[in-house]
């Protein structure tokens, strides 16, 4: 009953951890990448679908992206949601591609998103104090109905705290691998 609840335990913080990388890869760093746009809700046929069903992504370039739409007819729907997303990008439609070019970071700008990036990682270590609140309650619920003993809550504890400060721990090092990249120049 332990093992499973703590290998249920270190399931949420993995998830907790691969969700807050996840949301990295939406953070630009100046150069190009298909993740900045390939979740960008787009209104093609009355209905709202996301640009990597519509299109295809190359990046010839670091500063330049290219969307080829699978359907020439959407181009412009899929320029016109590009114009409106928070990229502060404009699109260059030539009616067969279009063309996005990443204009270089400014260092204040840069900073702005270092910040926006320790924000996400925070998120994420909250919801792994919370994960680990949760666990205890059950261990602590499990000890008082009398299927485990205070030394197997105690021993349960003590894993459960490693578990995570290594998943804290693997949030640091993912904030100080994306901090050092958006800080590149």
């Amino acid at each position: 009953m332990i093992e499973e609840t703590l290998l249920e335990a270190m399931e949420k913080m993995s998830k907790a951890v691969d969700h807050v990388q996840a949301q990295f890869s939406g953070v630009r760093t100046g150069r190009a990448s298909a993740s900045l746009v390939e979740k960008i809700q787009v209104e093609y046929y009355g209905a709202l679908v996301s640009l990597q069903q519509l299109a295809s992504f190359q990046v010839p370039e670091a500063r330049m992206l290219v969307v080829k739409p699978h359907d020439r007819g959407s181009i412009a729907a899929i320029e016109r949601a590009l114009q409106v997303s928070d990229l502060g990008l404009t699109p260059s439609n030539d009616g067969v591609v279009i063309r996005l070019s990443f204009p270089a970071l400014t260092e204040e700008r840069r900073k702005e998103f270092v910040k926006v990036v320790k924000n996400m990682v925070e998120e994420g270590r909250v919801t792994v104090r919370n994960i680990r609140r949760d666990t205890r309650k059950v261990l602590e619920t499990a000890k008082k109905d009398g299927d485990i003993s205070q030394d197997d809550l105690d021993r349960a504890e003590k894993e459960l705290e490693q578990l995570t400060h290594g998943t804290v721990d693997a949030l640091d090092r993912a904030l100080a691998r994306k901090e050092q990249e958006l800080l590149e120049v």
